[in-house]
């Protein structure tokens, strides 16, 4: 039995979306709707109402209606077949290919007037030559899945690794704190120490003086008793012992002394107390003027916990996120400057193969590049521990008279300058001159790790701090 006999196409169209059923379904009020219409409606009413009559459907899943469907999927399929095979003007097979318009058109189409100046083409030609081009775009969308897929997976990993370096960070931030606790813990420590010590000698210094006056008391007390005793005696009893009697009352017993200073210097424990310990603080406290960025370096530099030291070491699983560097074994320090005049100074200690200098901001940080000013870099560097060079467009070698194990670096944005100091003999190693356009930011480079050596760390030095007070 053909089931589309008892469907005329009206009754073929879900009230909801007016386009021919798709999986529709049997609502207990006699209303058919699509599965997909009646779900996005339900959802979006948040009841269970028939879109048609809004009668409340039971609870459970609405069953298919199945003769329906049948109907729907038939009249979809002769309604293709119609629209790929016939024309719907000429009732003619569809054998041309209209390339103005972009559609298929019959032999009689063709000679009309609305496509007879048009370019045509057989379909087989036609349907060849586009599968070609759909093919492209779809090998580029393909790209593009591709492209987002490994994105995702890129970001999936940055999201894990942003955890991993929160929890690193803060296990350094809490090993830093306590390194501060315990400085100051010491420090209270070694203060009320001081306090219980002056406490007690002066407390034993009481003590004694105490005593002695004790023992002076109790002598004056009973010479007394004694002068008054003898006062009551007769006349002549007295007069008898008044050369002894007066003998005694002589005052052998000095006055107290003043004691000075006895009281607690509260001035020397309590004054400025603040302001010492930070002072003394500042054995502990180191301040870099610059300090690395490890989301800049590559996979296998590691670094001290403030970020002022870098060597080469095993490789880590870190994020390829723009701004780091795999192009070469480097990393770029921070803060980048735009303007102004800035200054620090690098401890390359015995390193054989090491580079230092500046950098753009838009240098390459993925693809191989020439350490040289038109690609971006202002630095200079040792190799194979015996030669020094400035990476110039043609590399010049520097002449050395001490060994540099010290190297200032001197950024005058302004004047376009970049100075390298070996602090050894406080000479002037090289200066590059150029006229800077961008953010630059110092550049560091520690070398390879040479098999069976220790890798040999580039640091950054530490500020002198000076406090005081005005």
């Amino acid at each position: 039995m053909d089931s589309s006999v008892a469907f005329s196409a009206r009754d073929l169209l879900c009230p909801q979306c007016s386009d021919v059923y798709t999986y529709p379904v049997l609502l207990k009020c006699g209303h058919n709707i699509c599965r997909v219409c009646l779900q996005t409606f339900w959802e979006s009413k948040g009841c269970r109402e028939c879109p048609v009559c809004g009668a409340v459907s039971v609870l459970g899943r609405p069953p298919i209606n199945l003769k329906l469907k049948i109907a729907a999927d038939d009249y979809q399929t002769q309604k293709a077949v119609r629209f790929t095979e016939v024309c719907g003007l000429h009732n003619e097979k569809l054998k041309i290919f209209c390339e103005n318009d972009q559609e298929v058109i019959c032999l009689v189409c063709q000679m009309s007037k609305t496509h007879r100046i048009h370019q045509c083409c057989p379909v087989e030609e036609a349907a060849e030559q586009k599968k070609k081009e759909i093919t492209v775009k779809l090998e580029s969308l393909r790209g593009k899945l591709k492209l987002l897929n490994r994105r995702r997976e890129e970001w999936e990993e940055t999201k894990t690794f942003i955890q991993t370096q929160t929890l690193e960070t803060e296990a350094t931030i809490r090993r830093e704190f306590e390194k501060l606790r315990v400085f100051l813990q010491t420090e209270e420590e070694s203060r009320l120490s001081l306090l219980r010590q002056e406490r007690d000698v002066k407390r034993d210094v009481l003590s004694e003086r105490i005593r002695d006056i004790q023992n002076q008391i109790q002598t004056l007390t009973a010479l007394i008793d004694d002068m008054e005793a003898t006062l009551s005696h007769k006349d002549l009893p007295f007069l008898q012992n008044y050369k002894h009697t007066r003998k005694r009352t002589k005052d052998s017993i000095k006055a107290p002394m003043c004691i000075r200073d006895i009281l607690i210097d509260s001035t020397k424990h309590l004054g400025i107390l603040k302001f010492e310990v930070w002072r003394k603080m500042g054995n502990i406290v180191k301040s870099a003027p610059i300090t690395f960025d490890p989301n800049t370096a590559q996979s296998n530099l590691n670094f001290s916990d403030e970020l002022t030291s870098v060597q080469y070491g095993a490789k880590q699983n870190v994020p390829d996120n723009p701004e780091r560097c795999i192009n070469r074994v480097c990393v770029l320090g921070t803060p980048g400057f735009s303007s102004g005049r800035h200054s620090w100074t690098v401890d390359v200690g015995l390193g054989r193969d090491w580079y230092i200098g500046v950098a753009r901001e838009s240098i390459q940080r993925k693809n191989t590049v020439f350490l040289d000013p038109g690609e971006g870099f202002w630095v200079i560097g040792r190799t194979n521990g015996d030669s020094y060079w400035a990476q110039t467009a043609d590399r010049t070698r520097l002449v050395v008279k001490q060994k540099p194990e010290r190297i200032t670096v001197v950024l005058d944005y302004a004047k376009g300058k970049v100075v390298f100091v070996n602090n050894t003999d406080n000479t002037v190693m090289h200066v590059f001159r150029e006229k800077f356009a961008e953010k630059i930011f110092p550049y560091f480079s520690p070398g390879l790790y040479e098999e069976g050596k220790i890798s040999t760390p580039i640091t950054i030095c530490a500020q002198t701090i000076n406090l005081s007070m005005e």
